[in-house]
């Protein structure tokens, strides 16, 4: 022990003594490390943004889709397209023959939508929705002001719309909606709600800048001939699973899918939409530590620099210590642990930077960030790695220095 706090404290007067050359030396791991506490404190926080988003939605509910869920990765879309549409005839089938099914509402949805009063308009980018009045039970929306419409409504296809919260505030600056009339596609349609505002999914769009309107005048305006998706509710949580396979084998029959193909929809839930992101995750993640393994390389080369001027210039030192009873393994020890504190000091600096970075995009961008304990652990863990396997050929070499001959040198 006491060996080991000598040695330390003569790596920290190595240190302070360079101060400058040593944090140049450091640069590329202070680099490498805070890269890897940004990448991981984005994805982190952007799984727990999912995982605070995908409980917004209703309860023991899964959707029903002729297209893959959340876009991520490579996805061959015209394969997707081939497939059936799902009708409301399905809608149907599933409601009256599936006993562990509850609820089931079907929407439809088209984006890129511009909405106008005779004073505002909102910028082409608004999400409309097509859905029935039991949508509400089904994805965990709720009506701030005013209310949705009813069955009546839906049935009969009325223009009537609920106005998102970012539509409302830009239509309707200050005002109460309700009451109100705005025009879609050069129609006109009565607002009688407006929506709880939901903020964000994904940290990525928003989820106010939406209109819902009866799936039907939807229908009217977009064309019949379009893939429904249908958000299906379990008639209690313990039902769930064995609701998913009613209506799998459902629409299996309804589709004429063989039992050796795979199912030509998709079955979505928060798992399975979680699990995509995962992947996408696991990607990043692997990304971000190569960059900081590249980084943390270039490092331990100017700690390799570093230590190898530092056994030159401390010849005679090194020399006089031999010659006094050092042993080739306290020399060894010696500059072994001056290169991993170095490293680790390095490290330690490149974790408070990366917790700056973190701090300040969510300060400035609001966007969820979250640094992970692992994260810290698994940069520090190789922070001293690459000290310890970049120091040990110079400590190796001050260790095998002849005494004689070092005290010799200038």
């Amino acid at each position: 022990m006491r060996a080991f706090l000598d040695n330390l404290r003569l790596a920290l007067g190595t240190f302070f003594g360079n101060p400058l050359r040593s944090l140049l030396t450091l640069l590329g791991i202070v680099i490498g490390v805070a890269t890897v506490i940004t990448m991981m404190g984005l994805i982190e926080g952007l799984r727990l943004k999912v995982n605070n988003d995908l409980g917004r939605m209703g309860a023991h509910t899964f959707q029903v889709t002729k297209w893959p869920a959340g876009g991520f990765g490579r996805i061959n879309w015209a394969k997707y397209a081939k497939r059936k549409p799902l009708e409301m005839d399905d809608v149907r089938a599933i409601e009256q023959s599936c006993p562990s099914v509850g609820v089931v509402a079907p929407t439809d949805d088209e984006g890129g939508q511009k909405i106008a009063t005779a004073a505002n308009e909102t910028q082409p980018s608004v999400q409309v929705y097509g859905t029935q009045t039991n949508y509400t039970l089904t994805s965990g929306v709720s009506v701030q002001s005013g209310r949705y419409f009813n069955d009546v409504e839906a049935l009969d296809g009325r223009q009537v719309v609920v106005l998102g919260t970012d539509v409302a505030d830009v239509l309707f600056p200050g005002i109460d909606p309700v009451g109100h009339e705005v025009r879609i596609k050069g129609r006109p349609f009565r607002v009688i709600g407006v929506l709880q505002r939901r903020g964000s999914m994904l940290g990525m769009f928003s989820m106010d800048n939406q209109v819902m309107m009866p799936l039907r005048v939807f229908q009217q305006l977009y064309g019949k001939s379009r893939s429904l998706d249908i958000d299906v509710q379990a008639k209690d949580p313990e039902l769930f699973k064995k609701a998913q396979n009613e209506v799998t084998t459902l629409l299996r029959r309804r589709r004429g899918v063989e039992a050796n193909v795979p199912n030509d929809f998709e079955i979505h839930t928060n798992e399975s939409v979680t699990a995509s992101f995962n992947q996408l995750s696991i990607v990043i993640t692997i990304a971000g530590i190569g960059v900081c393994l590249l980084s943390l390389v270039v490092g331990g080369i100017g700690i390799l620099n570093i230590m190898l001027v530092s056994v030159m210039e401390r010849t005679r030192e090194i020399g006089v210590r031999k010659a006094l009873g050092a042993k080739k393994r306290r020399i060894l020890g010696q500059f072994a642990t001056e290169a991993v504190l170095l490293a680790l000091m390095g490290g330690a600096m490149g974790v408070g930077l990366g917790f700056g970075l973190v701090f300040l995009v969510d300060w400035v961008l609001r966007f969820p960030m979250s640094v992970p304990p692992w994260a810290v652990g698994l940069a520090l863990v190789m922070s001293c790695g690459v000290g310890l396997l970049f120091g040990i050929y110079p400590a190796a070499r001050a260790a095998r220095l002849d005494p004689v001959e070092a005290m010799r040198a200038d």
